[in-house]
């Protein structure tokens, strides 16, 4: 859809909704504007009402789409200025957002974001006294304070020249009385911008001593390295490499590459060569932190300025990438991901992650494709086949997705503990296509792999209730997976069916109602509710909640189960035949679906 018309529509929507409405959604001190603004048309109330809805829903296109038409109408309303200048740097429409920052800073200058948009504009105008200003009044909140005192210090190595005194940069990124992160960055940058100024020698000290308390920070690892490498000491750059495959043995591709240039004998550069590069390693790694925890929007500006003073930076692309992930914006990951080249050591990382946004976009056979392409490029790499069984299999497709898991295994060699996901989730295959003998053997090759691991605990646990073996075994099982994951519905769930299946409905019934009140929407943990207060009399309740299970759309072939139940209730006890295993509702479809809660698509890849 066009973005003026998705804006036509969008805003027609919105417009319904009550005036009185729209005011509780402005900001503090905006309301009696507000008011007057109801004598102007319509539409500059449609349009920045649609704008808050699409900026909601991540939409940041047709967002900013919106609060343009809206500051249009009235350039001098500070709440549309400042929502739009917001939208267009979260959309990477860097020359527009300055622009609008100059405008929200001249109206009001504690705006802290507009200040370091502003400040990364003089920067790469070469206008370090104006960049450094505005770093300075964008110490108004926690984040743009820690912004502000590393960014300057990279503005303050700008202004140095080859060979001058190196202090008044260095001197900005000291560390007392700083919380643990905040000493972790200005450390780390105090030695990226001791080696730019050719401090070689307390870069590595401080290098050095990072990596001691550090030993599992990739950024550390490898700057330490590369700063090894760059200097001349490419016995020490070895080692550091060889004691971080120790403690992080499936390694990183990049370290890998760098241990490949090493071998080589290839000239290394240090990980940043100019304030430049390190100014985009504040942004790139804030855009990270900010991410973290939760500020996607603003994240997503700090990343774009980052790519914006060192384009091609391919871990600022895919921390992009991650952002378009998160917020369900498929099409533009793939684009993101598009960007960074196939020569690049991270080329196998990017194509599970494009073929897990194919697979969103349903775009299957594509993602097969491309996965099956990577895995004979490098045919010693387990993770394209891996994560095809993942798709497949998210798609019900098992027999394929078995078959994609089985070449995985046969690339591992020996397994260890990390391996446990591949025999599970083959093994799960194998249930679903009733090959129970292959799926058990894989399941319990799981859990001696990883004995403690909730998820294999639960499923291996309720199959064999479920098929009424090894009964006390299996309980054991499944309890051990609550007791470590008390408030997980499902793993609740498991246990109250477990007992049901076994005759004790009183305790079947007490765990089932704490699985609904931690799994509402789930149509089968409330129909399994509806069975157990049946069976203790409760009869009025469990069709409530047989209602309630119809209405959360259960599995198709669970409906007429479900409306029998409702028209009939359940037969007596006795008139059920003795094998647990033959007994009516097995629901082994719905069963299996929700022992498989971490169905996710995007779990670790190494």
């Amino acid at each position: 859809m066009h973005p003026t018309s998705r804006r036509t529509t969008t805003a027609k929507i919105v417009l319904t909704l009550a005036f009185g409405v729209a005011l509780e959604m402005l900001m503090p001190g905006q309301r009696s504007r507000a008011a007057e603004d109801v004598k102007a048309p319509a539409s500059l109330l449609g349009d920045y009402l649609a704008g808050r809805f699409a900026r909601s829903s991540y939409e940041n296109s047709a967002a900013a789409d919106f609060f343009s038409a809206a500051l249009a109408k009235d350039p001098g309303n500070d709440v549309l200025l400042r929502s739009a200048f917001r939208t267009e740097a979260s959309n990477g429409n860097l020359d527009r957002a300055m622009a609008l920052a100059e405008k929200v800073t001249a109206e009001d200058a504690t705006d802290w974001l507009a200040q370091v948009v502003l400040a990364m504009r003089d920067f790469r105008k070469a206008d370090l006294s104006g960049a450094d200003a505005h770093l300075k009044a964008a110490a108004t909140v926690p984040v743009g304070e820690l912004t502000s005192v590393i960014a300057r210090a990279w503005v303050a190595a700008a202004a140095i020249a080859p060979g001058g005194d190196a202090k008044p940069a260095l001197d900005m990124l000291e560390t007392p009385r700083q919380s643990d992160i905040t000493k972790f960055y200005l450390r780390y940058h105090r030695a990226l911008v001791a080696d730019v100024l050719g401090r070689a020698d307390l870069a590595a000290a401080t290098y050095e001593a990072m990596f001691k308390e550090e030993p599992r920070s990739l950024r550390v690892a490898l700057s330490y390295a590369r700063h090894a490498a760059a200097t001349g000491d490419g016995k020490l750059a070895r080692t550091i490499i060889k004691s971080y495959l120790l403690k992080s043995p499936d390694g990183h591709p990049l370290i890998r590459a760098l241990q490949q240039d090493l071998d080589a004998e290839r000239k290394i550069s240090l990980a940043v060569s100019t304030p430049a590069q390190g100014l985009a390693e504040v942004f790139h790694e804030l855009g990270e932190l900010l991410t973290n925890d939760g500020s996607i929007s603003i994240a997503s500006s700090f990343l774009h300025m980052s790519l914006a003073l060192a384009p091609g930076n391919s871990l600022a692309q895919l921390s992009l990438a991650n952002i378009y992930e998160l917020t369900k914006k498929f099409e533009q990951a793939v684009a993101m991901l598009d960007q960074i080249p196939p020569e690049s050591p991270l080329a196998g990382q990017i194509a599970i992650r494009k073929a897990v946004n194919l697979n969103y976009l349903d775009q299957i056979d594509a993602a097969e494709k491309l996965l099956v392409a990577t895995a004979k490029a490098d045919p010693q790499d387990s993770r394209p086949y891996d994560a095809l069984g993942t798709i497949l299999r998210s798609h019900k497709k098992y027999p394929e997705a078995a078959k994609y898991y089985t070449m995985a295994i046969q690339l591992i060699g020996k397994p260890e503990k990390k391996h446990w996901a591949e025999f599970y989730y083959r093994g799960m295959c194998y249930e679903r296509m009733k090959n129970w003998p292959a799926a058990e053997a894989d399941l319990v090759k799981a859990l001696e792999l990883a004995p403690d691991e909730p998820l294999i605990l639960n499923y291996l646990g309720y199959s064999w209730v479920d098929q009424n073996k090894n009964l006390k075994r299996g309980m054991e099982l499944i309890g051990k997976a609550v007791q470590k994951k008390p408030d997980d519905g499902y793993f609740v769930d498991s246990l109250g069916w477990a007992h049901f299946r076994q005759g004790n409905f009183k305790d079947a019934a007490r765990f089932l109602e704490r699985a609904v009140e931690l799994r509402p929407e789930d149509p089968t943990i409330n129909d399994h509710l509806g069975d157990s207060l049946w069976r203790v009399g409760r009869k009025a309740e469990a069709r409530y909640q047989w209602e309630q299970a119809l209405a959360l759309k259960p599995e198709p072939e669970d409906i007429d189960k479900i409306k029998q139940k409702l028209e009939k209730g359940l037969p007596p006890v006795k008139a059920e035949p003795p094998q647990v295993k033959k007994q009516r509702d097995v629901q082994k479809g719905d069963g299996s679906k929700r022992r498989t809660v971490n169905n996710n698509l995007q779990r670790p890849i190494q």
